[in-house]
């Protein structure tokens, strides 16, 4: 009987899936039940409908395909929601990324990376 030394076994195996993960890529795809159940139920952003949800989280999507900064973006949720939550405006955010244009996941979390709240009023 004649026996592979387990190193070899391993890089063949190795191998195989890594053609396997090549060949098998993700596909993102946008989810507008997910985007508009999550933003629509939680308190806060009070849109008139489901159009205007949506339409609000496409602008979100637009300007971050435009290479708004993410600090950027913040500051327009913010003004527009008239808050100063930032959970509030990030929840909004990613779920409008996650959800409706998911390709640009990366783009948005590297305009985040090293974004900083703005200091308290008289901090």
């Amino acid at each position: 009987m004649l026996e592979k030394p387990l190193t070899t076994m391993f890089f063949t195996c190795a191998g195989l899936f890594g053609v396997a993960a090549v060949a098998v890529t993700p596909n993102a795809h946008a989810d507008v039940v997910a985007y508009l159940l999550n933003v629509t139920v939680r308190p806060g952003y009070n849109f008139a409908n489901a159009d205007a949800a949506l339409s609000y989280g496409h602008g979100i999507c637009d300007k971050v395909s435009q290479g708004r900064s993410y600090a950027g973006v913040m500051g327009d949720v913010m003004a527009d929601f008239d808050t100063s939550d930032e959970y509030q405006a990030s929840y909004l955010i990613n779920q409008a990324v996650n959800e409706l244009c998911p390709a640009l996941i990366w783009q948005l979390r590297n305009s985040a990376a090293h974004y900083r709240p703005p200091a308290p009023a008289g901090a």
